[in-house]
């Protein structure tokens, strides 16, 4: 059963609006070279989908679409918006008041980062270091938004108002990618070095692939999860 909303935490969330594709649209890009077309998902037609994969015949990949409706903290969504080869329209908060919604890590999230940029790695903190951290984060979030509603209800306009609102403010937009540029997300976001809070997106985006184009995931799983 096609699940198209996965809650991530208290308030974000991974949704599927809609979607054009599957993964006939990779077989019939690909036989259009030749001036063919199928209907069906037969044995040849995921064979080809396999072959384009592993030869990393991308192209065909690109005929389809999914447009993903994503509700995430602003450090999340920063990195997010890197992947350019996609659309994105994101909530304006020159426009609309911002909620009271920031995201505040669990006690086993709270990480310190060991080594040099580059080659580094991130370990727990004591549970004393972890509770002080969330504590703080909360107070800040808390003064922020309090900041942020004094200066609107003092006229102050909301695109100069929110200037005052941290990286933990959660936002929301709109994308539409192809399944091409969705594996290279995923590729990417899912490997162990990325941070762990856009992982916890990339999972749900996953899934989302697997359940609509599975010939395609398949495929690219059993070829090392690289972007063709």
């Amino acid at each position: 059963m096609e699940v198209k909303e996965r809650q991530i935490d208290e308030f974000g969330f991974v949704r599927l609006d809609a979607h054009m594709a599957d993964d006939m649209s990779v077989v019939n890009a690909a036989r259009v070279s030749f001036a063919r077309h199928q209907e069906e998902l037969d044995e040849a037609a995921k064979g080809l989908i396999n072959f384009l994969m592993r030869e990393r015949h991308g192209t065909p990949f690109e005929h389809n679409a999914f447009r993903f409706h994503i509700k995430c903290p602003i450090f999340v969504a920063r990195e997010w918006f890197r992947h350019r080869i996609g659309s994105f329209n994101e909530f304006s908060a020159r426009y609309s008041m911002v909620n009271d919604e920031f995201f505040v890590p669990a006690e086993h999230d709270v990480r310190t980062q060991v080594g040099k940029p580059g080659a580094y790695h991130f370990d727990p903190v004591e549970k004393d270091v972890a509770d002080r951290a969330i504590e703080r984060i909360k107070n800040i979030n808390e003064m922020a938004y309090g900041t942020y509603k004094e200066l609107i209800n003092d006229g102050v306009a909301k695109e100069l108002a929110r200037t005052v609102l941290p990286m933990g403010m959660y936002t929301q937009f709109y994308w539409t990618v192809n399944a091409r540029s969705l594996m290279n997300f995923l590729s990417l976001r899912l490997d162990k070095s990325a941070q762990v809070d856009i992982r916890r997106y990339a999972t749900r985006v996953e899934i989302v692939l697997a359940q609509t184009m599975p010939v395609t995931y398949k495929a690219w799983v059993e070829n090392g999860m690289v972007c063709p």
